[in-house]
């Protein structure tokens, strides 16, 4: 889908420096059994779900994936490989952020602090390189990694800023975004209402992608009891809603039964979704993978409805902006 998305809907900070709390962004609600859109505050999700709904959320922690190697070098680690390589892609700093490094070459050995090395063995794509680090990943970047930044963001803002209140494992380059406004006020009025809440994980890569990309493999885990939940709600007539796409992509993999692994699987219209009645999610950039996703949940006519009127009301884009409930079908509005 194409658009224009104005500078001035780029969600530049958290909401917290915004001067709202965490859960008081914005949330636009599209129910395609219905063809309707209507506008909200975060904090009225539980009234916009029914007792007997199950959210799935992602239990992946952010790490701080971003290492400057020098003064003219930002390594970000994005996905582990089996066999202890890394996908990662190699940047120079520039003044608000950082840009691709275009001079990197197969066989460099690039020096990071704390006497760690990276060796670049080849490109796994345009933007990626398959490397090998010398040390264990996650606790190097525990202690010398930051957050990975884009040039619209402000700040720098700390690793806190960057995870959600269901992040367990460590594991995701890039926060898994969706669920980043829920609060412990939030999820007890969730339960409160009667909503079942699960975990998967997916450990999220570099996923600011570029138009027309695809995203790159990813690890998952859907457990056994998550899976269990998942079949009882869909057999007592309930709802699965993916809280991020991340959840979707989880799974759909699996078809909501229990798997872990790597995952290269894509939702897109043409492979449907069979497992998630909803998905919760940002707003996403034009001819961006996420949006060939939510294609996937609602036809042309209703997503471009949704953006339409998202970009007319000044809903915010990235990380730290506003919200979407995307509903396939189902009983009628509770509210």
């Amino acid at each position: 889908m194409e658009f224009t998305l104005p500078k001035a809907l780029e969600a530049t900070a958290p909401p917290e420096a915004r001067g709202l709390p965490r859960d008081g962004v914005r949330l636009l609600v599209s129910r395609a059994g219905r063809g309707e859109v209507t506008h909200h505050r975060f904090t009225e999700l539980p009234g916009l779900l029914l007792p007997g709904d199950l959210l799935v959320v992602n239990n992946s922690r952010t790490l701080p994936a971003a290492v400057r190697a020098g003064r003219r070098q930002e390594i970000h680690f994005s996905t582990p490989l089996p066999g202890g390589d890394w996908l990662v892609e190699v940047r120079v700093p520039a003044r608000k952020s950082s840009m691709p490094n275009g001079s990197a070459a197969p066989g460099d050995v690039i020096a990071l602090p704390g006497g760690a090395s990276l060796r670049l063995l080849g490109r796994y794509s345009a933007r990626l390189w398959r490397a090998r680090p010398s040390v264990a990943v996650i606790p190097y970047l525990l202690r010398y990694g930051m957050p990975i930044k884009y040039q619209y963001a402000e700040g720098p803002w700390g690793i806190s800023a960057y995870q959600t209140v269901f992040g367990l494992h460590p594991g995701s380059a890039e926060m898994p975004s969706a669920a980043r406004p829920f609060t412990p006020s939030g999820v007890a009025a969730l339960a409160a209402r009667g909503v079942l809440i699960a975990p998967v994980t997916l450990h999220c890569g570099v996923s600011s992608l570029e138009a027309d990309e695809d995203p790159y493999p990813e690890q998952y885990d859907v457990p056994p009891a998550t899976a269990r939940l998942v079949r009882h709600v869909k057999r007592s007539g309930g709802r699965v809603i993916a809280a991020g796409t991340t959840v979707v992509r989880a799974l759909e993999t699996t078809g909501g039964a229990p798997g872990a692994g790597w995952t290269s699987h894509v939702v897109t219209p043409e492979t449907g979704v069979s497992v998630a009645d909803g998905l919760l999610t940002g707003m996403h950039e034009p001819r961006s993978s996420h949006l060939r996703m939510l294609a996937a949940f609602h036809d042309e006519e209703l997503l471009r409805r949704c953006y339409d009127e998202a970009l007319d009301r000044g809903y915010l884009w990235h990380e730290f902006g506003d919200t979407h409930l995307l509903l396939r079908g189902g009983p009628p509005n509770p509210c």
